[in-house]
């Protein structure tokens, strides 16, 4: 692939293969390599890489199929751990836009009754529970055991980031006694997190 005149000061090119350097030809064998064609105004051709895949995210999707890609269980894990993280941090920075009266979010308050973040946890809990008593996303398919274990994640964040509010009956979600739904969730956490960490895809993801 090419592109010649001197009408062309620069121009994107995707390309799939590239021959390697010669006089000033860049050699570019990366597949899918993405480069900035300038011209030199003699007819020839300079190319500067922009961005090239180096092969890193391919490594890290080899890596991970290693050490996850045939251990359904193990996987769950790991995707609940991340869902739950992930879900918690994001409950939390509404909850203090809501409170703080920015942005879009809102309560949920239907004929004046507050709903709160926990049904919606208590109900995920409830439907992944019961998807796996039926063997739903534990034997069948990897996909349903990636769904079911994000929605596990998920729900219990849901859930316990109100679990002050469920273990004293009152609405203290931002008192003191609120804090123990923090200990709640880190304790919850931490014992996620200690199941899931991959010990061997660590440390060979961090070799380089």
């Amino acid at each position: 692939m090419g592109c010649c005149g001197q009408g062309f000061e620069r121009a994107w090119a995707v390309l799939a293969y590239a021959p390697r350097q010669s006089g000033g030809t860049a050699a570019l064998t990366q597949r899918g390599a993405r480069v900035r064609v300038a011209s030199d105004g003699r007819g020839a051709n300079r190319f500067r890489v922009v961005h090239e895949e180096t092969g890193d995210r391919r490594r890290v999707g080899e890596l991970y199929e290693k050490h996850f890609g045939s251990d359904l269980r193990r996987e769950r894990r790991l995707l609940s751990t991340g869902s739950f993280f992930a879900t918690f941090a994001s409950v939390r920075a509404i909850t203090h836009a809501i409170r703080a009266e920015r942005g879009p979010f809102r309560n949920i308050t239907p004929g004046g009754h507050h709903i709160h973040h926990m049904t919606f946890g208590i109900t995920a809990l409830l439907v992944v529970g019961y998807l796996w008593l039926m063997e739903i996303g534990v034997t069948d398919g990897r996909r349903a055991s990636q769904m079911t274990a994000a929605g596990f994640g998920a729900g219990a964040a849901l859930t316990l980031d109100e679990f002050a509010l469920w273990l004293n009956l009152e609405d203290d979600y931002w008192s003191r006694q609120g804090r123990e739904s923090i200990d709640a969730v880190a304790l919850f956490g931490s014992l996620l997190a200690l199941s899931a960490i991959g010990r061997g895809f660590l440390r060979e993801l961090l070799k380089g």
